[in-house]
């Protein structure tokens, strides 16, 4: 059995070497959890610093780290007069474990996906294991005789025996750590990143959405300037100048709502009944008192729910195409509005002409409407249908947080 140096204390008191049976005073029970709970935790930085800094940060990290759990243990293990002696001990004992954390670490640093594998973690752990212990087991005698002239295979095999357990943990738990760092990173990288994609595509897809109500609309406004438009020139011929002045006047206020309504992608019930009034007004001042509607609405609470702009005003003018501009008569349109369990109810009706045919118009307004109720929320519905000799277009919106 070799002797150490006079200036190094008992080899009992090595953190590497120390046998928990010989002298249990050099491994304290805190000294695992310290190494768990250490600034190891912290040795990988973050892998958006440039490689060369994230290395040098590494490398810094580890040094720290080891300080700081050899201080920890040499607390524990020394009384108060050798504490100095026996940290500066524990720290030179612990540069094998220092060079294999500051490894590992730079080795996760290049390849973040190095220990994904449970193969390649199982394989270096073999290496570490096997190769690793041996060199340590090396380095502690050498540092303990400071002659390499005595480290034979035999001086190995009763470093070996002398380490026993402590020595394995330590090796085995921060070979454990260091994995466990990388690969939670590693999923915590993954997960971020599969965040960042569902909200891009969340965020196309909105973009998209808006995109193509804004392209609903740009048919619609038009539709709707051309048809209020063709309301006033009517006028003109006729030859009434104060009807038709009032007309434009009408249709500046219309315009004005309709501009307004367009920069927003929800109106209150409210205001779109309102715009209906309006609209049906100007439509009066050229089908005169044969132009009847009537517009009912069960709750006055419900002119506050959330609805597209310019939602009503596609199906009253598909009914006065299907109506007045198949006879001379007088129409009989009705709109009405309720409730119905948790969703809004709307239907727009209008009596089916047997005589003169239909003015076919363009179809626009119907698939318009129901296109933009669709991406305003996927759970409305527009469906339009025939009950007897009326014609029936009804809207249902699920009722948002208003009420």
């Amino acid at each position: 059995m070799m002797t150490a140096r006079p200036s190094a204390p008992p080899l009992a008191t090595s953190p590497v070497a120390a046998s928990p049976v010989a002298a249990p005073l050099a491994a304290p029970p805190f000294a695992a959890s310290s190494l768990a709970a250490s600034p190891l935790a912290s040795a990988l930085p973050a892998a958006s610093s440039p490689l060369w800094l994230a290395a040098v940060q590494t490398l810094l990290l580890n040094i720290l780290a080891w300080v700081a759990i050899s201080a920890a243990g040499a607390y524990g293990a020394a009384s108060t007069a050798s504490f100095l002696r026996l940290w500066q001990q524990w720290c030179v004992d612990y540069v094998p474990m220092l060079l294999l954390s500051a490894t590992l670490c730079l080795a996760l640093l290049r390849w973040p996906t190095l220990f994904a594998p449970w193969r390649n973690i199982v394989g270096f752990f073999i290496v570490v294991m096997v190769l690793f212990q041996p060199l340590q087991w090396l380095y502690v005698d050498w540092v303990r005789h400071g002659d390499a002239t005595g480290i034979n295979l035999e001086s190995i095999y009763q470093a070996r025996l002398r380490m026993r357990r402590f020595s394995w943990f330590v090796t085995a738990a921060t070979f454990a750590i260091i994995v466990g760092i990388g690969n939670w990173r590693l999923a915590r990288a993954r997960e971020q990143a599969l965040q960042r994609t569902r909200t891009q595509n969340l965020e196309l897809s909105l973009a998209l959405e808006q995109q193509r109500m804004l392209a609903l609309r740009a048919q619609l406004e038009p539709h709707f300037i051309f048809n209020a438009l063709n309301a006033i020139s009517a006028l003109v011929r006729d030859g009434d100048k104060a009807v038709s002045l009032q007309g434009i006047s009408r249709l500046s206020d219309l315009l004005r709502y309709a501009l307004s309504a367009s920069l927003r992608d929800a109106v209150r019930l409210g205001e779109e009944l309102q715009f209906v009034h309006d609209y049906t007004d100007l439509q009066r001042l050229r089908y005169g008192e044969r132009l009847q509607i009537r517009i009912d609405c069960d709750d006055r609470s419900l002119h506050e729910a959330l609805c597209p702009p310019l939602l009503l005003q596609p199906l009253i003018e598909n009914a006065l195409r299907h109506d007045l501009d198949c006879h001379d008569g007088a129409s009989d349109i009705r709109v009405h509005i309720t409730r119905v369990d948790s969703e809004l109810l709307m239907t727009v009706s209008n009596p089916l002409g047997t005589q003169s045919p239909a003015n076919p118009g363009t179809g626009l307004g119907l698939k318009n409407t129901r296109e933009r109720l669709t991406i305003f929320n996927p759970a409305a519905s527009l469906h339009a249908e025939t009950r007897g000799q009326r014609f029936y277009a009804e809207i249902r919106l699920p009722l948002g947080d208003w009420d």
